[in-house]
């Protein structure tokens, strides 16, 4: 299923650069947290380490974390919509999960399985046992706070993966190569290194990402099936 669409009185090249663009600013609503952690709530609370914050700030932490991001998410995916002819609240409004299940062949299924699982099994091992369990015995009451913040994440980085698949499709007019997972990867990969303090943990996420943008591809641009299997890769 192809996605090489034309957009409103562009050439390619500049078709291109504006979905670059709608990836690139939904990675700087991403680094609101940053702003967020290392400049506002420092100064408000001394206290640069998120692990020592109190239950009460955590929560207002993540609250405002999402409530940027959600916003983001309506902001971004509203202008590209404006803009060109990609409106992915439409198709998140047509494409049903079980119609983009129907429409994956046995390969692209065996792929997606197969992405999945290593994922998992890739997970377990970095967390020494289930990320779920083990997120819900250090959080507690938290939990579930948190993984809405997951959640909304997981969306991010998919709009991410989605914009930057458009913008390379313009350029290189090849819809096989996951561009947005290439996308992330640099982004997304290049915050964790960052702010983690750790290349390894970068280069895992960039991995990561790069699977991430393969099952968008796998999926045929299944926003819904996309988002669902992104969010057992991350969450889960």
């Amino acid at each position: 299923m192809k996605t090489l669409t034309l957009t409103k009185n562009k050439n390619r090249f500049f078709q291109g650069v504006d979905f670059l663009s709608y990836g690139l600013e939904i990675f700087g609503f991403i680094g609101w947290e940053l702003l967020l952690t290392y400049v506002i709530e420092f100064n408000i609370y001394n206290c640069s380490d998120f692990t020592n914050y109190t239950a009460l700030q955590t929560i207002i932490h993540w609250t405002l974390t999402c409530a940027v991001w959600i916003f983001g998410i309506w902001y971004v995916v509203r202008e590209a919509a404006a803009k060109s002819d990609v409106d992915l609240y439409k198709n998140f409004k047509e494409n049903s999960l079980l119609k983009g299940a129907k429409e994956m062949s046995v390969l692209q299924w065996v792929l997606l399985i197969t992405g999945t699982v290593l994922c998992l099994i890739s997970t377990w091992i970095d967390w020494n046992g289930s990320k779920v369990l083990a997120e819900i015995k250090s959080n507690g009451f938290l939990f579930p706070a948190q993984y809405f913040y997951y959640f909304v994440e997981v969306a991010m980085v998919l709009l991410i993966i989605v914009f930057g698949q458009y913008a390379f499709e313009k350029w290189f007019k090849n819809d096989k190569i996951p561009y947005g997972g290439i996308l992330v990867a640099l982004t997304w990969g290049l915050g964790h290194w960052l702010t983690k303090g750790s290349l390894g943990v970068g280069i895992y996420t960039a991995v990561g990402g790069f699977v991430f943008g393969g099952a968008y591809l796998l999926t045929n641009r299944n926003i819904k099936l996309s988002y669902l299997f992104l969010c057992i890769m991350f969450i889960l």
